[in-house]
């Protein structure tokens, strides 16, 4: 087995960690609608829990403005429950079977706290992938203490896998970056 292996076999969980923070990001408000805000809302529909996405079609009409078209009309007062326990602070009216939702203007002290989120989010994800990180150079260690790889491999190993660390930072980075260019 050489370390390009072990490197191999963490790039899936390295990439895991990435999409679950470009994920979570997205659900972070902006200056602009996005149906993400609200897609993964809960919502109590005859006894059982939906995701929003799950009960109606979501769009946005215009960027400060998000509609669900639910799919049935008796989720329409399930679904506006859900968006008022939401803590998202937006409006809702009912419009015929169309829900729109009104985003309100992002204060700067509302902006202030979005980035503080961000930069927490992103630092677990920095965690994540260093935890990675460090059990696929403990096994590298190991498989080079066993004799099954030569210790130049070893730190040929590490070197690629700071390299691919590095990378995923940078994605991080930039993802960062460009959220934070729309909270302005």
């Amino acid at each position: 087995m050489s370390y390009k292996e072990f490197i191999d076999k963490a790039k899936p969980e390295f990439e895991k960690a990435f999409k679950f923070f470009d994920g979570e990001i997205a659900k972070i408000r902006t200056s602009r609608a996005s149906p993400a805000l609200v897609e993964d809302i809960t919502v109590d529909a005859f006894g059982s829990k939906f995701a929003l996405k799950q009960l109606g079609a979501i769009s946005t009409a215009q960027t400060n403005q998000i509609v669900i078209q639910p799919w049935d009309i008796s989720y329409v007062e399930p679904i506006q429950k859900a968006i008022s326990q939401s803590g998202l602070g937006m409006s809702s009216a009912v419009d015929k079977n169309v829900i729109r939702l009104s985003l309100p203007l992002l204060t700067e002290e509302y902006r202030q706290g979005l980035a503080k989120i961000l930069g927490e989010k992103a630092e677990q994800c920095k965690q994540t992938i260093r935890r990675q990180r460090e059990d696929v150079w403990n096994k590298i260690q190991d498989a080079q203490k066993e004799k099954k790889i030569s210790e130049d491999d070893k730190f040929r190993g590490k070197d690629e896998l700071q390299k691919l660390i590095d990378e995923y930072n940078e994605k991080i980075k930039n993802l960062v970056e460009k959220k934070k260019n729309e909270l302005i």
